[in-house]
């Protein structure tokens, strides 16, 4: 059975204790929430990954799992100037650091450095791979230079004819005036 079945629930303990990285290009649509994201239809868009994990010793108790996550993938989002494609460069390189419960990692949070996560029989990695991704997106994609010149006329001829076919509100008061 191949690892890559297993990166949705990796041992870590076992994955750090191993001590080899785990090398992956995943098809983007296995990421739903991330695939989401583009701009029109891609089925062949994949995105590489690499983690590795290892054990470091901690004074007085088990060795901490820390794992280092590198992604990247280049994915077409909509441009927010032009709304066309523009072809978006992601990087993650992160490290974590695993920890017994909720309760831990909320006490030790504000204190570290690294990410903490909460460790876990069988732990999706992938999972930490498309939120790291998610979290990359640029907030406003845009091209630096548009290929096509942006249209801004979001709507000017409609309101103007809006405008002329509604009633002025004074207008009836205008017309009560006259009738004195």
């Amino acid at each position: 059975m191949s690892r890559h079945l297993h990166a949705r629930r990796l041992n870590m303990q076992a994955f750090a204790q191993e001590g080899k990285p785990l090398v992956e290009s995943t098809p983007l649509s296995t990421m739903e929430r991330l695939a989401q994201e583009i701009h029109g239809l891609a089925p062949d868009l994949a995105v590489k990954w690499e983690a590795r994990a290892e054990l470091r010793p901690h004074a007085g108790a088990d060795d901490d799992v820390w794992l280092h996550l590198q992604a990247n993938a280049t994915l077409p989002l909509t441009c927010q100037r032009c709304m066309g494609a523009v072809s978006t460069a992601l990087d993650v390189d992160q490290w974590y650091r695993f920890v017994a419960d909720e309760d831990i990692a909320m006490a030790e949070d504000d204190e570290s450095e690294e990410d903490l996560l909460v460790m876990a029989p069988q732990f999706d990695l992938l999972a930490v791979v498309e939120d790291e991704l998610l979290m990359a997106l640029p907030l406003v994609p845009m091209h630096e230079a548009c290929p096509v010149a942006p249209v801004f006329s979001a709507g000017e001829g409609e309101l103007a004819q809006q405008e002329e076919a509604k009633p002025h509100p004074f207008a009836a008061l205008a017309q009560l005036k006259k009738k004195k």
